[in-house]
Order: structure tokens, then C-alpha cells, then sequence
């Protein structure tokens, strides 16, 4: 059975736009507000960040936004007990982001099925290797209709690439440098890199991230893919103007426009 994710790939293979925020940012009880604002916007996409202690990927923005979001009390029990009412606010695709040691604290099983009660479509876990991903997770994530999204760096094989392609359901992240997010230099023009990708004509498409953070990069990026996420940008946006509805409309549209 195809979810949101898989719905959305099938209707629209470009200008995908993706937003990331870290719940329980800039406070604790802001998560559903955010969606709320991001669903009335022209986001095609939403990813939400559970925070951990140590985001290895992450660059200081998110880094501080995890931190803050932390202090203010934020954890995987939290955030399901928010979620509980998400598709009475959206009907758009919902993806988690965070680390394995969370998941792993919270219960890898209770996650995935947690996932598909409160309708949550895909998972990214950065830290999470394809061996333990096959051996733990891959049986759970169909059984609950949670697409699971791998990585792919600069620094990836073509073999491994056709490896991450296989077991990707729902979209591959095409990571578009080996940065870590949010960097001034994490969006590299390397067009072999990009070239490759669309050559290899993969089994699903891919959206690219770390780095875009405005209208000009989210353009340049378009080409080589089916869309990007931004993330830093956005919760950049959110630590100076808060939740604020109006605020993340006009975020989107100086993206959209």
C-alpha cells in the first residue's frame, strides 16, 4: 500500500520543496502550529526533527535548535503524544529525523509502529547503517507502511548507490556535499556529481539537501533533482520570528516565488 510519500512522487517529480524544523522548537508546544502554518503554505513536504544530544550531521543552527529544543523538554514521547491529532491538521507527507540512539532508548518496534498510528510517513535515521537497518528495521517498515530514506554523499560508490537504491523506499536524501547542514559551502555545484546520480536512473527519485537555503539554491538544485529540503534557513526564520504563521508563509513563498 503506497503512503503519502509514495503518493506524492507519483503525481509531481519536480520543484519538490521540503522544510525541516526540530520539534520542540522554539518551544516545547510549537510542533503542531508549525505544521499547521507550513500545510497552508506551498510546502510539499514536511520533515520533523526529533533532538539528540549529539547530531553528528547537523551544522550549529540545527545543533542549537536540538539543544534548546532538549532544555525545553522535548522527547520521541512528547512529540508522539503531540502528533496524535497531525492528520486532522494535514493530509501532506510527514517524515521524523533524528538518530538511532534515540530510537534505540525509546524502543526500535514501538517507534515504527508509534510512526504509523499517528501517521507519520517516512523515517531518516543518518547514523543508521543499510546491515542494521535490513537486520532490524526493514520488516517493521513494511509492515507499517513507513518508507525508510537512506543517504547518498558525494563520496558514495555507484555500487553502494544501487545498494542505497534498493532498500530506499519512498525518496534517497542526496546529500550535496560532504558538509554538514547548514554549512555556507555544503551546496557544491559539482554537476558530475549530480550527473551521475541522473544518469544511473535509480528507482526513486531523490531531493537534495544541505546548503539550500533561498530561492536561488533551491532553483539551481531543481535541476539535478526532483526537488530539495531546506532546513537550517527555516529554523534560522523560527528563532527570530517564533511560530508565527505569517512568518513561515512568507519564508515559503520567498522560496516559491
Amino acid at each position: 500500500m503506497k503512503n503519502r510519500i509514495n503518493k506524492l512522487f507519483d503525481t509531481k517529480s519536480s520543484n519538490i520543496l521540503s522544510i525541516y524544523f526540530t520539534a520542540g522548537f522554539p518551544n516545547l508546544n510549537d510542533t503542531l502550529s508549525i505544521i499547521k502554518s507550513l500545510d497552508e503554505s506551498k510546502v510539499d513536504l514536511i520533515e520533523i526533527g526529533f533532538p539528540y544530544s549529539d547530531p553528528l550531521a547537523d551544522g550549529p543552527v540545527i545543533q542549537e535548535s536540538s539543544t534548546k529544543a532538549i532544555e525545553n523538554g522535548m522527547t520521541l514521547v512528547v512529540l508522539f503524544e503531540q502528533l496524535k491529532t497531525l492528520r486532522t491538521i494535514t493530509q501532506k507527507p510527514i517524515v521524523l529525523m533524528g538518530y538511532l540512539n534515540v530510537v534505540m532508548q525509546f524502543g526500535e518496534k514501538k517507534f515504527i509502529e508509534k510512526c504509523n498510528e499517528v501517521g507519520v510517513d517516512g523515517i531518516i535515521i543518518p547514523d543508521m547503517t543499510l546491515h542494521y537497518y535490513i537486520s532490524n528495521f526493514k520488516d517493521l517498515c513494511d509492515e507499517n507502511n513507513v518508507s525508510n530514506i537512506l543517504l547518498v554523499t558525494p563520496e558514495t560508490s555507484e555500487i553502494r548507490i544501487r545498494e542505497l537504491d534498493k532498500y530506499s523506499s519512498g525518496f534517497i536524501y542526496l546529500v550535496s556535499s560532504n558538509s554538514i547542514t547548514g554549512s555556507a559551502n555544503a551546496i557544491s555545484f559539482n554537476t558530475e556529481y549530480y550527473n551521475k546520480i541522473l544518469n544511473m536512473k535509480l528507482s526513486n527519485q531523490h531531493l537534495i539537501g544541505f546548503g539550500v537555503h533561498n530561492k536561488e539554491t533551491f532553483e539551481i538544485v531543481c535541476k539535478f533533482g526532483s526537488g530539495a529540503i531546506i532546513g537550517s534557513s527555516f529554523i534560522n526564520n523560527l528563532k527570530e520570528n517564533g511560530a508565527n504563521k505569517i512568518s513561515i508563509k512568507q519564508f515559503v513563498s520567498s522560496i516559491r516565488k
